[in-house]
């Protein structure tokens, strides 16, 4: 087999680099599926997180609505004190 030429290449050489290459490449799948699931857990998170956040949202606006029809009564009542009140009496 050798034609008087150098063998750059020793068969045995190529095929234990290929093994290499092989093993590396499988590393690299295994690597890539675990960071697909993680990055797909992840997402899950950030799904609850959203849903949670919508909820808290809605809830602080209820309460802030609520709040602010409660502040409108008392302001109301307020203003109706004051047009009953006789001009010429004293404020305190």
């Amino acid at each position: 087999m050798n034609s008087g030429r150098r063998v750059l290449y020793h068969p045995e050489h190529v095929a234990k680099l290929r093994g290499v290459l092989d093993d590396a490449k499988a590393d690299l799948h295994a690597m890539h599926e675990r960071r697909v699931a993680e990055l797909a857990e992840l997402r899950r998170e950030l799904d609850e997180l959203r849903s949670i956040l919508a909820l808290v949202v809605s809830v602080t606006r209820q309460q802030a609505e609520a709040d602010l029809a409660s502040l409108r009564r008392q302001l109301e009542t307020a203003l109706v004190r004051l047009e009953r009140r006789d001009p010429a009496q004293p404020l305190h």
